[in-house]
């Protein structure tokens, strides 16, 4: 498991009508062009800039496998 929450029916809904959506997927697909043609100084700012919206979950993972 990732640690990640798993999405709810109301939000698989929610990205299924974006899914569906042509004006939606039109500005996803700008966003993803504009993602595409940033350089690593834009993105760095960017993660810089948005750091504090994500949630930190710590997991705890056990390793039993020590090769490389």
């Amino acid at each position: 498991m990732s640690g990640s929450k798993r999405l709810s029916d109301d939000e698989k809904r929610e990205m299924l009508e974006d899914a569906k959506d042509f004006q939606r997927a039109k500005v996803f697909m700008a966003a993803r062009l504009k993602s595409q043609e940033a350089n690593l100084d834009e993105y760095i700012n960017f993660l810089s800039e948005n750091v504090e919206l994500v949630e930190f979950i710590p997991t705890k993972q056990i390793t039993t496998k020590y090769k490389l």
